[in-house]
């Protein structure tokens, strides 16, 4: 089913029948003068609609078709957006920006130029499609530094207060690594998720037999948690759990996943950290919140500016 749903959109995507082809050269929207494509916005909203099991052709699942289309346009304007403003700032990201963030990716992937290269070819994605990619979120993050990070102001005295209120979690983080287990869809990962929970698999053993991930030979070891370079949604995660915990399943990349913090060598007591050394982690944790709530103000205004007409 999985196939098929593939090739049908993928067809939607390249045929050549006049048709089809007039319908995806209709415009979707047009921001400040740039043009979107039906072709822009289906191609973009294919691996949504593809991990979300939808079949474009099937009249019964037109509404939530409809609703991935309209949440991937609105993502697409606002890069638009983003990228119409950073020129205005004079912003810009490097090719040599985009290629540090590769390679880290080869690395935390373990994987050479030709292995990762062949990945995305499997995933129907291409370098070129990938460095874009890349160079939107870098982009995004750049502007929302100069623009919004600079304006978000953490007092002491809410530091103190989450400190007092939080003590009991705030503990030493020092050399805690991660171990991510990706599974096949193969197999039923809610039995085995609960066999790691009720401790009748541990999460090694789990990820040395099912899982699909790099460094499945380690356990699912992926190395020390870089803590300032977790996306906002991991970082949330992560900083919910002490060593030892292991997530709930999540949906990652179409895959069901699991997490687990660990620090190698055993466990031993949680050290918790003064208010001096958490001050820097807490400053984090309640800077998030803020720095995104003046993103969406911040966007808010970029949208109120903008000519945006919506064609859908």
């Amino acid at each position: 089913m999985r196939k098929t749903l593939v090739l049908l959109l993928a067809i939607m995507l390249t045929t050549a029948c006049s048709v089809q082809a007039a319908q995806l050269n209709k415009v979707a929207a047009v921001v400040n003068g740039q043009v979107i494509t039906m072709f822009d916005l289906q191609k973009n909203a294919l691996p949504d609609i593809i991990r979300s099991g939808l079949n474009p052709e099937n009249p019964a699942n037109a509404k939530q078709v409809d609703t991935v289309f309209r949440k991937v346009l609105d993502l697409m304007i606002m890069d638009i957006l983003i990228a119409q403003e950073a020129k205005r700032l004079k912003v810009s990201i490097s090719p040599s920006e985009i290629d540090n963030e590769i390679a880290k990716l080869m690395q935390g992937r373990n994987m050479t130029k030709p292995q990762f290269e062949e990945q995305l070819a499997r995933q129907k994605s291409s370098v070129a499609e990938l460095r874009g990619n890349i160079e939107k979120t870098l982009l995004r993050q750049k502007i929302m530094s100069m623009e919004v990070g600079r304006k978000v102001v953490v007092t002491p005295e809410e530091i103190q207060a989450y400190y007092e209120a939080h003590k009991s979690t705030m503990y030493d983080r020092t050399g805690l690594h991660m171990g991510v287990l990706v599974y096949s869809p193969k197999v039923n990962a809610a039995s085995i998720a609960a066999q790691i929970r009720s401790g009748a698999l541990t999460f090694e053993e789990a990820a040395l037999k099912y899982s699909i991930a790099p460094n499945k030979e380690k356990g699912g070891d992926m190395g020390p948690v870089e803590w300032d370079r977790l996306n906002p949604e991991w970082e949330a995660r992560l900083t919910k759990m002490k060593p030892g915990d292991v997530t709930e399943l999540f949906d990652l990349q179409g895959h069901k996943a699991q997490v687990h913090l660990f620090r190698p060598g055993g466990g031993g007591e949680l050290r918790i950290l003064t208010l001096e050394e958490a001050k820097p982690q807490i400053d984090a944790i309640l800077r998030q919140p803020k720095a995104m709530e003046r993103f969406d103000d911040y966007t808010g205004q970029l949208r109120k500016k903008a000519v945006i007409d919506i064609r859908l």
